[in-house]
């Protein structure tokens, strides 16, 4: 049986800048425990990361989703700028106002991290000792050498650095803000090329509050981003959940045997985006999610 869920808009500061958030609630718990849920890049709360928090609100856990500075209906500017430096505080900043609820037991709260948001949410714990219990589903886990892989070459990566570089360059000399769509089928230039159909798909992925938009700037910040190191200083119990068919599986194979402290890996089925909105993929992963908790968060 499934605990009925409550859901409560909230907001937080992070670094001087107000997040807006859904706290979901299991109205069959008192003060107990909670998990911090992020999903991908350039998404908003009401994306992938609304499915998982429901889904452990259902098992008898607050979840807090929250939409990163300059996403959605938070604060912050410029817009749509990928920063995982940023986006680190930010989780940093929602599990303190998780800490600080009178129904959140401080001392029991996890973080849940999809794709991208695994990065973000991972390095986060290596630095946080609050957080007491980590998942990882369909994690997008990059080094320099699958950023490579990815990203066209060396050449392709020098090219997206090079145009984040200028874009950041004029920003700073007071020109507008460089935008290119964050998904699309027609246009080379977006972040993210091809029919990934889960964005583009109102009744998947296109929500209202997402802005198809990703700021060129982010270039830089993305295609150097590498939370490989993180692993070995994360003692919080970690579970990992993927597919071989999903995104980058060899990352989270890597992120995996360098985890520092006690942690499985799941292999199931489905692609990237099953993870993200397809029920059977995301009903697994989720109780998997939520099992792990369970037992990590007691």
């Amino acid at each position: 049986m499934t605990d009925v869920v409550h859901t409560e808009h909230v907001a937080f500061d992070s670094d001087d800048v107000q997040l807006v958030g859904t706290l979901y609630r299991s109205a069959n718990r008192g003060r107990g425990p909670a998990v911090v849920v992020l999903g991908s890049w350039t998404t908003v709360k009401e994306q992938m990361a609304a499915a998982y928090a429901r889904r452990m609100a259902e098992a008898g856990f607050h979840a807090l989703t929250f939409d990163p500075a300059g996403y959605g209906e938070s604060g912050g500017r410029p817009r749509q700028v990928e920063s995982p430096a940023r986006k680190i505080r930010d989780v940093h900043s929602a599990v303190t106002f998780l800490g600080r609820r009178t129904d959140v037991d401080p001392h029991r709260i996890g973080a849940l991290g999809i794709c991208a948001g695994a990065g973000y949410t991972a390095v986060n714990t290596a630095n946080d000792p609050r957080v007491r219990s980590l998942a990882l589903v369909a994690p997008w886990l990059h080094d320099a050498a699958l950023v490579r892989d990815v990203y066209g070459g060396a050449e392709g990566v020098r090219q997206k650095m090079d145009l984040g570089l200028a874009a950041r360059s004029r920003y700073e000399l007071g020109e507008p803000v460089d935008y290119v769509p964050a998904v699309s089928t027609t246009d080379p230039s977006a972040a993210m090329f091809g029919p990934f159909d889960y964005y583009l798909d109102a009744q998947r992925g296109a929500v209202p509050t997402w802005d198809n938009r990703f700021a060129v700037m982010s270039w830089p910040h993305w295609l150097t981003f590498d939370p490989h190191p993180a692993a070995a200083r994360i003692t919080a119990p970690t579970l990992i959940v993927t597919s071989h068919d999903a995104a980058i599986p060899q990352g989270a194979e890597k992120f995996h045997a360098d985890l520092g402290g006690p942690k499985t890996l799941v292999w199931t089925e489905g692609n990237q985006f099953d993870f993200y909105d397809r029920e059977s993929t995301v009903d697994e992963a989720a109780a998997l999610a939520a099992r792990h908790f369970a037992e990590t968060l007691a």
